[in-house]
């Protein structure tokens, strides 16, 4: 087995959580009677489908897609707590699609921003709003550098 096929399975693995988040955040809104937060979320899901279809090996491209999709966010996580959720399946995309040090600086503002948007929702900042998204980051981001070493890795390989 090739290292290709772990790295593609974390892929998919992390596009099926995004859309599984989303699907919840999404059922919920329209549960409490909220369809326009529920379209937002909609909208939000069709954007960020479309990244990988449209963008992927374009690196500006990349860029105004995960600009847009971050915007995109910011929108229903400031209307409902759930959307909150979906900012740590596109932490991986800050570490894919930037350089390193863009990402870093990407993952700790889109942490702060959920962190912040989880804390208004509850009336307040408690620890685990603070660590538990703070973990959750951190341990993205090791994934996410593994997964480049590991491809770093395959292709030395392949050009053996």
């Amino acid at each position: 087995m090739t290292m290709d096929v772990p790295l593609r399975m974390l892929r998919w693995a992390v596009h099926v959580t995004a859309c599984g988040l989303l699907a919840i955040a999404v059922t919920g809104a329209l549960r409490e009677g909220r369809p326009a937060v529920a379209l937002e979320g909609a909208l939000l899901g069709l954007l960020y489908a479309a990244g990988p279809l449209v963008f992927l090996g374009r690196p500006v491209g990349e860029r105004v897609w995960l600009g847009v999709v971050t915007v995109a966010w910011i929108v229903p996580a400031v209307a409902a707590p759930s959307f909150v959720w979906l900012a740590f399946p596109l932490l991986f995309a800050y570490l894919h699609v930037l350089p390193l040090w863009g990402a870093m600086f990407g993952v700790a503002v889109l942490t702060s921003a959920a962190v912040l948007a989880a804390a208004w929702h509850a009336g307040g900042l408690s620890v685990p709003l603070l660590v538990g998204p703070g973990l959750a980051a951190v341990v993205v981001t090791l994934l996410a550098l593994a997964c480049k070493a590991l491809h770093a890795e395959a292709e030395r390989h392949r050009a053996k």
